[in-house]
């Protein structure tokens, strides 16, 4: 189905202005980036001969994640190649200091390994027809199946992965315990155990007596068996099935997250984050269902645990359309919203976690008192007070439209108190946490923040390249995150205005979104240039969208795709057309005035096409079936 847009464009809106000037200014801005910081084959320059410095890989790869995503929102054809450019230079690093083999991470904790490998995933997305992506995507998935003899990670006996630490060389089993020492940069999460005589504090760890007691503890508890936060690779073993279709994908991954439900389920619903080899909750910890690496205790508690059933859930979901799987998500979230209090955030500060991911709150409340929720749970009950991010419900509501979720992210609003229409510039590692003001937006409250979001995320795009220029560091003795905070690339406020969606989980998250679009001249990802998008509303069946054509004189032809992953359907159609003449007879001196009216179309498909002749616009309300597709990630024409 084609509808055609007849309505002029009588004046470029700001917003399409600033859309344009921002994927321009961080295309250009990614040049200068690659020639301080990489070698001429894309290479990271990095400590020569240096292969114990970093315990994993993510951080190297976390440089470039977006640059494909950037592509697929309607960047030029080049970030597709840079974005596999630095993929394999990066693979190929990590090979030289020894942490992959077979592509893949030798053996880490899936928190982390989840952070780089959302950049295969949007590379998997960019180019689903790489055989290259293909066949890495069946090998990666594969090292969980059991698939690879050297990589024996799943034991299907007890529907468990078998070490905290896992990759291509199966179980990164810990053959001896090292001392956990202090330091300044992990004093923040305290301590990971609270029932050692004598350990009260993260000072006491500067005693090397009582650091050897707690690493060898660390080693007893942690060493071995399943944890929650292995739910991350949930998303790795999606991504074969979105690229192969192929039902042993989803027939292994609703097992093992079913396994980890029926644990919850005898948990009064929170998930456990341990479970022992022989598949016993709390086999190493004394019976506590808490306690393990990247768990309730230490270092993130809920963070760590909300990211991973929300991705488990969601993509059970996706696959299965069962409703249950985004209970295991929501019970997470209700029973830490349930403990909430008022509190003053400076007080908290220098007992929290994740104090770096509440700039705008800080800012936003200049001093006021704020409600704020328990991140962990330890021997001495509940702690680690902080604000509930509306992340975690955004991403359920994106997934799935239900308004319970929707309700959730309002009551978050309603407790916490403070503007949320208020913007304030900041590029954090997740490139995410402007939730709040968009979610006004989409309220009908905050009006103004698709140009003030723009002109936030363009101050952020300057602000890194002044620093790229003025760094006269040696890029051989700067720390492993350098160049994720230099990265000029910066997408959060285009996904939400373009794709009605909040940013992606970045530990492992999909991107998904109600709408997707294609250049249906150009067959290929993303908006064509000269056009843009702004979603104005969005409800679990409803999406309105503007889209112009701000070229003068070439015509575009736009498909938008019901999802990210051709997951909804589209039902209805209602835009605007002119009835009225434009643009009257040669030698007039001034237009005439316009008239619209609505017209209306059933196209009940996945996709329909857009075109849009040279200046002109058209609004857009649709009305959309949410997750009635099985999932891929095939182009509409393939």
């Amino acid at each position: 189905m084609k509808i055609e847009a007849t309505v002029p464009l009588t004046e470029t809106p700001e917003w399409a202005a600033l859309q344009h000037k921002l994927i321009a200014e961080m295309e250009r801005a990614i040049h200068p980036f690659l020639e301080k910081y990489t070698h001429p084959d894309g290479r990271l320059i990095w400590k020569e001969g240096v292969h114990q410095s970093r315990d994993g890989a993510d951080d190297f790869y976390e440089s470039f994640y977006n640059w494909p995503l950037l592509y697929l929102l309607g960047g030029g054809d080049e970030l597709l190649e840079l974005g596999k450019r630095q993929w394999d230079a990066t693979t190929r690093l990590m090979e030289e200091i020894g942490h992959v083999d077979k592509e893949y991470e030798i053996g880490y904790d899936q928190f982390h390994q989840s952070e780089s490998y959302i950049y295969f995933y949007l590379l998997c997305m960019a180019d689903p027809g790489d055989p290259k992506h293909l066949e890495r995507a069946r090998r990666f998935a594969g090292f969980y199946m059991n698939e690879d003899p050297d990589a024996p990670n799943f034991d299907p006996e007890h529907n468990i992965i078998r070490c905290c630490h896992n990759g291509s060389h199966g179980p990164r089993w810990f053959e001896k315990a090292t001392p956990y020492r202090y330091s300044p940069g992990m004093a923040v999460y305290g301590i990971p155990f609270h029932d050692l005589e004598g350990i009260d504090t993260i000072e006491d760890l500067k005693d090397p007596d009582k650091a050897d007691r707690m690493g060898q503890a660390m080693h007893d508890r942690m060493a071995q068996g399943d944890v929650a936060t292995n739910l991350h690779v949930c998303s790795l073993i999606t991504n074969a099935y979105l690229m192969t279709g192929e039902t042993k994908y989803a027939d292994w991954l609703t097992r093992y997250v079913d396994g980890w439900i029926k644990r919850a389920d005898a948990n009064g619903g929170l998930l456990p984050d341990n479970v022992g080899l022989d598949g016993l909750v709390g086999q190493y910890t004394d019976g506590k269902w808490y306690g393990s690496r990247y768990g309730w205790t230490w270092p993130h508690g809920f963070y760590n645990i909300a990211m991973a059933s929300i991705l488990a859930g969601i993509q059970c979901f996706l696959l299965t359309k069962e409703p249950k799987y985004l209970d295991l998500p929501r019970t997470q979230i209700r029973t830490v919203m349930d403990l909430g209090k008022m509190d003053d955030l400076e007080t908290l500060r220098s007992q929290m976690s994740l104090e770096q991911h509440w700039i705008a709150q800080f800012e936003a409340l200049e001093g006021e008192e704020t409600w704020v929720v328990p991140y962990r749970y330890g021997d001495n009950g509940w702690f680690d007070w902080q604000p509930m991010a509306p992340m975690y419900p955004a991403a359920l509501w994106n997934a799935c439209g239900d308004v319970q979720d929707w309700e959730t992210i309002l009551a978050i609003r309603e407790k916490e108190g403070y503007d949320w229409r208020k913007v304030i510039s900041f590029h954090g590692k997740d490139d995410a946490g402007h939730e709040q003001p968009w979610i006004a937006y989409l309220q009908g409250d905050n009006p103004d923040y698709p140009v003030r979001g723009l002109q936030a995320s363009l101050e952020q795009v300057y602000r890194r390249c002044e620093q790229i220029r003025q760094d006269e560091t040696d890029p051989r003795d700067n720390h492993i995150h350098w160049w994720q905070q230099l990265n000029p690339v910066t997408t959060e406020v285009l996904i939400q205005l373009t794709m009605g969606a909040p940013q992606f989980l970045y530990n492992g998250g999909l991107l998904m979104a109600p709408l997707r679009y294609f250049d249906a001249e150009r067959k290929r990802p993303g908006l064509p240039s000269d056009t843009a998008a702004l979603v104005s509303r969005v409800t679990g069946d409803e999406v309105d969208v503007e889209l112009v054509n701000t070229s003068t004189w070439e015509a575009k032809r736009i498909i938008v795709q019901s999802g990210t992953l051709a997951e909804h359907r589209f039902t209805r159609i209602a835009y605007d057309r002119m009835v009225s003449e434009y643009p009257s007879g040669v030698g007039t001196y001034a237009a005439p005035n316009l008239e619209t009216e609505e017209e209306t179309a059933a196209p009940d498909a996945t996709s329909f096409e857009v075109a849009l002749p040279p200046g002109t616009r058209v609004r857009l309300k649709i009305r959309i079936e949410r997750c009635v597709n099985d999932p891929t990630y095939r182009f509409p024409w393939g």
